[in-house]
């Protein structure tokens, strides 16, 4: 293919003069033929022929020698000349029509300054002819930019583009659907050729937004294939209609339709992405989920200029808290995990996001007493983000006592030494499956969560602990969601483990956004519960992922049963028995309080879990119930 020639510069100089000539010939045949309209014909009938012939042959010479320096002078000050010149919108419209108006204007207040009209007077135009001119002006400039930014759009892109042209269906009638169209009728050539507009709204039944008609619902798309050889489906909807995103998915689906989503008009209007950036469909959009209010005022007070110390940094929880808190410009951010892999790529993530000189990157294990207290001695950090910890359930049935060491004796450890040397604040990332566990994962949390309880009645303590609960999160690693991908991309079939399973689900942004927003709201000892909504059945998720794939649920892709694992529930749930809830100040963010357990009886909790390490799988599961009574384990 031959490259395409580079674009040739133009100088200021060329510039100017292009405008000039351009705009200067339009400014001067408007101001022409307003003389032309107001001193010929019927306009002139009884006026003295020597009086006409002045205006015409002494006056318009003289008025086009200031009136289009003047217009041009306006025009430049509205920044009409910086502008690419076959660019032009209604707020460029807007501006032209400004400055032509206050040229009109000024020309209209000359006469009271300069004197009565005559022939004679160069600055006292008659004020018919200023009007004129502003209409003549109005018509000339605007029509031609239109007719320019007209032909550019009609003949530009014009050569055929490789492969087949996707005949599209945009769902969705309002703003982003109508930059959509817009935007691919002034870009052509790049095999995406939009037909016809779907919408809920009957009102807009039968219109026409830039040539195309609204055709109907989206219910209608099935007839819409063989009406107008419809090939995708643009979805053009808010965030927030995750049930309609749904339907719409399904009937794509069933007409064997790709289906991909517009950018939302935060994206636009911040001039992240254009509305030609499609994408297909994720789980987010399925979701619906309306992205959280944060007060990012308090929370970046907490973070800015302060070390902060992020636990399990390499994970998918623990790296985007690590993003989010580069974001927010912190003293130094010091990343720990003991996998150099994902710290490495922690990283290397956040050099690329510009805060490379922030980060301070520390192989380790919240279980070596040794290492910790070098970190909390060399860099003395002030808020201690806590997110390592075993979360795979199965896997941790068959260890319990892994799960024990690392999520209970590693958080006590770090929340000791964060006690002893004077953190101002510690965060534990806990789970939903701490209420109520049935499994050894969801018990060692609930048990670390009492440790930081413990911790926080601790004489002399002036660190303030807080545990935050939510449930599952989208796409993070050894979730469901990447494990039905892989499951989908190797022709199925998907495995659920029970038709009625149910869980919640956030997205790891706003899971992590929540985390540090309830780090400016929690009191020392408090548990924490993030808003997640209502739980999802996981059978209805299979089906949406594979719809999402192009294929058929129990026709291209099976979906098995497989029974619950060891130590899964149906559904889980985020409040024990005897917390009682209190409100924050966010919407989102709930606190529970219920008895604490005294500094005093945390040692010989600690004592307890310890001798439960080397004990045999079910000996320890055993224990480990009579250290948490809501324990209900699963027996092989």
């Amino acid at each position: 293919m031959t490259p395409s020639p580079a674009p040739s510069s133009v100088s200021w100089t060329q510039r100017a003069l292009f405008f000039l000539v351009v705009y200067g010939s339009l400014a001067a045949g408007s101001l022409w033929f307003a003389y032309e309209l107001r001193f010929t014909g019927a306009n002139v009938v009884g006026a003295e022929p020597a009086k006409v012939d002045a205006f015409l042959h002494m006056q318009r010479p003289a008025a086009l020698l200031w009136v289009v320096p003047l217009k041009f002078l306006l025009l430049g000050l509205a920044g009409q000349f910086r502008g690419v010149f076959y660019y032009f919108r209604l707020h460029d419209a807007l501006r032209m029509a400004g400055a032509l108006a206050t040229a009109t204007l000024l020309m209209l207040l000359l006469p009271e300054v300069a004197g009565a009209v005559t022939a004679t007077a160069t600055f006292s135009l008659p004020r018919g002819v200023t009007l004129v001119d502003f209409n003549l002006s109005l018509l000339l400039f605007v029509g031609f930019r239109v007719s320019i930014r007209a032909l550019r759009e009609r003949f530009s892109g014009q050569e055929a583009p490789a492969g087949v042209v996707e005949r599209l269906v945009v769902v969705g009638a309002g703003r982003s659907g109508e930059q959509l169209v817009a935007e691919l009728r002034s870009r052509r050539g790049h095999g995406l050729e939009p037909v016809c507009f779907v919408d809920d709204d009957l009102a807009k039944h039968g219109l026409s937004i830039h040539g195309l008609p609204v055709a109907g619902s989206p219910e209608a798309i099935p007839q819409l294939v063989d009406k107008f050889g419809v090939t995708e489906v643009i979805l053009a909807l808010p965030s927030n209609s995750a049930k309609r995103i749904r339907e719409i998915s399904a009937i794509a689906s069933r007409q064997g339709l790709r289906v991909r989503v517009v950018p939302s008009m935060a994206d636009l209007a911040g001039g992240r992405v254009r509305a030609t950036d499609l994408r297909a469909v994720s789980v987010e959009d399925l979701l619906g989920r309306q992205p959280a209010q944060l007060d990012d005022a308090a929370i970046g007070s907490m973070i800015a200029g302060r070390t902060v110390l992020v636990t399990g940094a390499g994970g998918s929880i623990g790296q985007e808290i690590c993003r989010q808190v580069a974001a927010r410009n912190p003293g130094r951010l010091l990343l720990l995990d003991r996998c150099e892999v994902l710290l490495y790529q922690t990283e290397q993530a956040l050099v690329a996001a510009g805060a490379g000189a922030l980060i301070t990157p520390l192989v380790g294990d919240v279980t070596d007493e040794a290492r910790l207290r070098e970190v909390f001695t060399r860099f003395r950090p002030e808020l201690v983000l806590h997110a390592a910890a075993h979360k795979h359930v199965p896997l941790m049935e068959s260890q319990p006592g892994e799960a024990l060491k690392n999520n209970v004796l590693g958080t006590a450890l770090l929340a000791r030494l964060a006690s002893e040397h004077g953190v101002e604040q510690f965060v534990l990332i806990s789970s939903d499956k701490a209420v109520n566990p049935t499994n050894v994962m969801g018990a060692s949390k609930r048990l670390s969560e009492l440790v930081i309880q413990g911790l926080q009645a601790r004489p002399a303590n002036r660190t303030r602990f807080v545990a935050v609960r939510f449930g599952n999160v989208l796409a993070s690693s050894g979730s469901v969601i990447p494990l039905f991908r892989q499951q989908i991309a190797e022709g199925g079939p998907v495995t659920v483990t029970h038709p009625d399973v149910k869980r919640y689900f956030m997205t790891i942004p706003e899971a992590v956004g929540l985390v540090l927003q309830s780090a400016t709201q929690g009191e020392g000892g408090d548990i924490l519960v993030l808003e997640m909504g209502e739980p999802l059945r996981i059978v209805d998720l299979a089906r949406q992922l594979i719809e999402l794939s192009g294929f058929r649920p129990d026709v291209d892709i099976e979906i098995k049963i497989v029974g619950l694992r060891p130590g899964e529930k149906l559904v889980e749930e985020l409040q024990l028995e005897g917390e009682h809830y209190r409100p924050t100040t966010h919407p989102r963010i709930r606190r529970f309080v219920g008895a604490r357990p005294d500094h005093a009886a945390l040692d010989r909790l600690l004592a307890d879990v310890r001798a439960l390490l080397p004990l045999e799988r079910a000996a320890c599961k055993q224990g480990l119930r009579a250290l948490v009574p809501e324990y209900v384990p699963y027996v092989d």
